[in-house]
């Protein structure tokens, strides 16, 4: 039997981390800039990540020598660096976005959904939860991405120019504040 309490528990805790509305912002601007985001791979793909990583995670980072928080130091620079994108108008990602490129798997599925932060706290939750709430939680919290990045269109046509501006800055302010406390914890 499923402990809804669990599922629950797991879902918010994993929304508040994967942090879908705050990224908005920043799919928005990747749009803007003619970067082809596929919801449906994007979200099969963070599906993937995070369900191997609640199985394998540990071991597959293990093999490589690679500790839990050296990870999510990589992840905190990357999601430093998308940070930096969005407030200062600067492209560090060019190979991806020039020509229209696909940013569905990079930067979108990882490390935007499925990030450091995210695999490190699925790994956590094995601590408490069982698999199949942990597992529950994570289908709940696709459900609702692959929602968001259909709807992405539709969003930013229903804000200004001005609104969106100011969204990717401050977003982009509160990614390196992130990226900044990610790395403060894993260093």
């Amino acid at each position: 039997m499923m402990n809804l309490t669990a599922i629950l528990s797991v879902s918010l805790i994993l929304f508040s981390v994967i942090d879908i509305i705050g990224s908005l912002p920043v799919i928005i601007n990747m749009k803007k800039e003619g970067v082809e985001i596929n919801p449906s791979v994007a979200t099969g793909f963070a599906a993937t990540i995070m369900i191997s990583f609640l199985f394998f995670g540990a071991a597959i980072l293990g093999i490589f020598g690679i500790e839990v928080s050296s990870f999510a130091l990589a992840g905190a620079l990357i999601i430093f660096f998308i940070g930096l994108e969005m407030i200062l108008g600067i492209r560090f990602f060019r190979d991806t976005h020039e020509g229209g490129g696909s940013g569905s798997v990079v930067p979108i599925a990882f490390p935007l959904l499925a990030g450091a932060g995210t695999l490190t706290t699925i790994i956590s939750l094995k601590a408490e939860y069982d698999n199949i709430s942990i597992i529950a939680g994570i289908i709940v919290n696709l459900v609702f991405i692959y929602v968001i990045l259909r709807s992405t269109d539709w969003l930013s046509k229903k804000m200004s120019p001005q609104v969106t501006d100011s969204l990717r800055k401050v977003f982009g302010i509160i990614l390196i504040a992130i990226a900044i406390q990610m790395f403060k914890e894993n260093v």
